[in-house]
């Protein structure tokens, strides 16, 4: 099981991290600037990768001030050092802002410190400042070398050892404002912090028909608050990159009124940190909250989140993104020359990517001076295409024209949800109601999937209809696992009397099979000559044609929290190991990234074919942990792994064969995967990827002007591939699908099981090819749409 990756073939252009020793290196680690959730993660994931290749990897304590003051403040790490600190926000090693860092003088006894314990090569985990000062660092490191020998501190042949100093950064900030990068550690596990405040507010606001002013941070960048808005269909949001338009106070009290004379009960309106206005002059919660009372007298309080934004646990995709990045960084440290310039570790999409520190750097600092210089147009478009996308997405969504001024399509547009229930599936169906409404579709809903298809269960749907509906758990149109095969000639007749132009599948496996079907039955029923487009919809992320489904992040995030808790539950009792049963069909996904979000042992899938000689393994690999301070053990296994090594037989073999030195505990997690409210993520996913689906389809239907469709680029699955959204048609896809087992036959995530399996210090082999390419900042593929959720 340990040697799963290892399979290379002759000739393979691959780079494995077999040929890449850090033997005789050494890596300082440290965390530098404000605090965000998944920085420990990342420490984690540097010091047990670090150890992993052969190099010594030091804690520098308190960010640069350690590196200033030395002595207890950088010390050696072990494995153990890192342990059970995945699920604890902060920094476990301090972080503090230094003003000594910013003197040559104090970079002059920070290389001292540094020189004197043979590190070279530096971790940073920090915003655009803290990378910044690493940058001036490594340029000036020879010269301060030099002076340090001049001064007798250090002697000649150190200088000449440790000539170059290597510099990768990660970004941790809750705010998302690096430029480079789609997301930074610390900004999922934010939004999840807000979201969870804005639920609990929703509640009370429309008992009491109340107007609520959250203020979420985001002194320079209002990315929390976009994100936030779109998240839980806000009234209004304020953000530094977007100012109001002029006389933005009367537009505002027409839209609350508007509002509520559609018997919308409450309001919300979310004020970013630094919001400013057309001439830069702040706008605060409070002058928002006094305006409303002043003009519409409505019942208004104020909510400003603070430091709650900054704490608590870290979501799955923080846990992941950090553990993929502190990876990365070890590996690009390892492969620097002195020629290498320093480097951010970044995801683009889906995919991580390498970038030049210092270009990212200037392009941050550049929206900065747009936004200063009054050109808003500019710092949106310099925040990325991710920003802007989820800017106008929100404006689409947010605000509603007159209906005579929406020009009429003549076309009706149906959305139906199919198979099992998944988180965001509502925040799907809303943004394609109201993109639809607004590029002059009447929008039908079909209920209780192809069963209530085939019945007529189809009623128009409205813009007020959706209110409300990103925050809803499970289905609210319903949804069946039923397939249209024995349906056809009802489902036929049904699109002939409602006189539909287009379908919008919203749905997993089934949703895909069933446009198949549809696709296949066009010379039969000339009907299903329409657009016919699939958003993945499943908590299995089994899919094909997309590296992520709606609703696997909520799922994710429930496994992880449930891991959290029975790991916590084993602190009290030493030597004991949990096996834990997850959903997701014959698809591992939740198993295996579960596991690498948890800090699991092992995890057994479908994908990965195990034996009785691997679980032995594992038990053995579990008696040796039991001897070390970290006594407890978490194994996870996928519910369709194997036939016969059942969740009961491995217990049992657990039990068994670790007698005497730890006992063992399972659980299975069952149903409780599919429910709950939707993570951020998936609010955000659902919403932007079908506002794309919709603008998708009003475009085919403005191409075709009533003819028939009978390509294949006509029924398509929209989905994520690495950096890139695509619209893939089902018939190419068809090739690359395990029908029997319902996956694809190859999944981009497989690439991160070794990655779990050293963290967890198995040996095993893993492919670096992917990451060895500096890229530049601004490149992004042009012909193809960013990812970036």
């Amino acid at each position: 099981m340990d040697d799963a990756a290892s399979d290379t073939t002759k000739g393979s252009l691959r780079k494995f991290l077999e040929n890449l020793s850090g033997a005789g290196k050494a890596i300082g680690v440290l965390t530098s600037g404000g605090d965000a959730q998944g920085m420990n993660a990342a420490v984690r994931a540097v010091v047990r990768m670090g150890i992993y290749v052969g190099a010594k990897v030091y804690f520098i304590c308190e960010g640069y001030q350690g590196m200033v003051d030395g002595g207890t403040n950088i010390v050696e790490a072990n494995w153990e050092s890192v342990s059970s600190i995945l699920q604890v926000g902060g920094t476990i090693i301090g972080s503090a802002r230094c003003n000594d860092f910013r003197s040559r003088e104090g970079r002059l006894k920070a290389a001292c410190n540094l020189v004197r314990l043979g590190i070279t090569n530096l971790c940073v985990i920090g915003g655009d400042g803290s990378l910044t000062g690493a940058n001036i660092f490594r340029k000036e490191w020879s010269g301060l070398l030099e002076e340090l020998a001049k001064n007798g501190q250090i002697d000649a042949d150190a200088v000449q050892r440790h000539s170059h100093l290597n510099v990768v950064g990660m970004v941790g900030s809750i705010d998302n404002d690096f430029c480079g990068t789609d997301m930074t550690i610390g900004t999922d596990s934010a939004l999840h912090r807000i979201i969870e405040v804005v639920d609990a507010i929703m509640t009370t606001a429309q008992s009491h028909q109340r107007t609520f002013v959250l203020e979420v941070m985001g002194r320079h960048c209002g990315y929390l608050a976009l994100v936030s808005a779109l998240a839980c269909g806000a009234d209004w949001v304020f953000l530094p990159e977007s100012p109001p338009e002029e006389h933005w106070e009367e537009h505002l009290c027409v839209k609350l009124s508007e509002n509520r004379a559609r018997k919308k009960r409450l309001n919300i309106i979310i004020v970013a940190e630094g919001a400013i206005d057309m001439k830069n002059k702040p706008i605060t919660s409070e002058e928002v909250k006094q305006l409303v009372v002043r003009q519409l007298g409505y019942d208004t309080r104020v909510t400003i989140l603070g430091h709650v934004q900054r704490g608590g646990t870290p979501s799955a995709f923080d846990r992941i993104l950090a553990s993929r990045m502190g990876v990365a960084a070890v590996i690009a440290l390892l492969e620097a020359t002195p020629e290498t310039p320093a480097c951010v570790v970044s995801l683009s999409g889906n995919h991580a990517v390498r970038l030049p520190l210092m270009e990212c750097v200037q392009m941050t600092q550049d929206v900065q001076k747009a936004m200063d210089e009054g050109r808003f147009k500019d710092a949106v478009r310099l925040r990325g295409r991710s920003f802007e996308g989820n800017l106008n997405t929100y404006k689409r969504l947010a605000i509603k024209l007159p209906d005579d001024q929406i020009p009429k399509s003549n076309c009706n547009v149906a959305v139906i949800n199919v198979g099992a229930p998944a988180a965001g599936m509502n925040a799907a169906v809303r943004a394609a109601v109201r993109v639809g409404i607004a590029d002059g579709h009447r929008m039908l809903a079909i209920y209780d999937g192809f069963d209530g298809f085939a019945k007529g269960q189809i009623k128009e749907i409205g813009w007020t209809d959706v209110g409300g509906w990103t925050g809803q758990g499970g289905s609210i149109l319903g949804t069946k696992r039923v397939l249209p095969g024995k349906y056809l000639e009802a489902i036929a007749t049904q699109m002939r009397t409602h006189n539909i132009h287009a379908l919008l599948i919203i749905g997993g496996f089934e949703a895909y099979q069933a446009a198949l079907t549809i696709g296949d039955a066009r010379g039969r029923h000339e009907e299903f000559c329409v657009p016919v487009c699939v958003i993945p919809a499943t908590i299995s992320n089994n899919v094909p044609g997309t590296d992520l489904s709606l609703g696997s992040d909520t799922s994710l995030n429930t496994v992880v929290e449930t891991c959290d808790r029975i790991k916590q539950s084993a602190s009290g009792t030493k030597r004991r190991v949990f096996i834990i049963e997850t959903m997701g069909g014959y698809c591992g996904y939740l198993a295996n990234m579960g596991g690498l979000a948890a800090g699991a042992d092992a995890a057994y899938i479908f994908e990965e074919p195990f034996d009785i000689r691997d679980l032995q393994s594992n038990v053995e690999h579990l008696t040796e942990k039991m001897k070390t301070t970290i006594q407890r053990g978490l194994v996870l296994r996928n519910e369709s792994c194997s036939e016969n090594y059942t969740t009961d037989f491995i217990y049992q073999l657990y039990s068994e064969e670790g007698k005497g030195v730890f006992d063992c505990r399972k659980n299975v997690l069952g149903h409780m995967q599919q429910g709950g409210a939707p993570s951020p993520f998936d609010r955000n996913f659902g919403t932007k990827i079908s506002a794309r689906a919709m603008e998708w389809i009003t475009s085919k239907l403005k191409e075709f002007k009533g003819k028939r469709f009978v390509t294949d680029d006509s029924v398509c699955v929209l989905g994520i591939s690495k950096r890139n959204v695509l619209f893939q048609p089902i018939a190419e896809l068809k090739k690359e699908t395990d029908f029997e087992h319902r996956i694809p036959k190859e999944q981009w995530w497989l690439k991160l099981r070794p990655l779990m399996k050293i963290l967890a210090k198995y040996k095993t082999s893993y492919d670096v090819s992917d990451a060895g390419q500096m890229e530049h900042v601004y490149y992004r593929g042009t012909h193809e749409e960013p990812a970036a959720i």
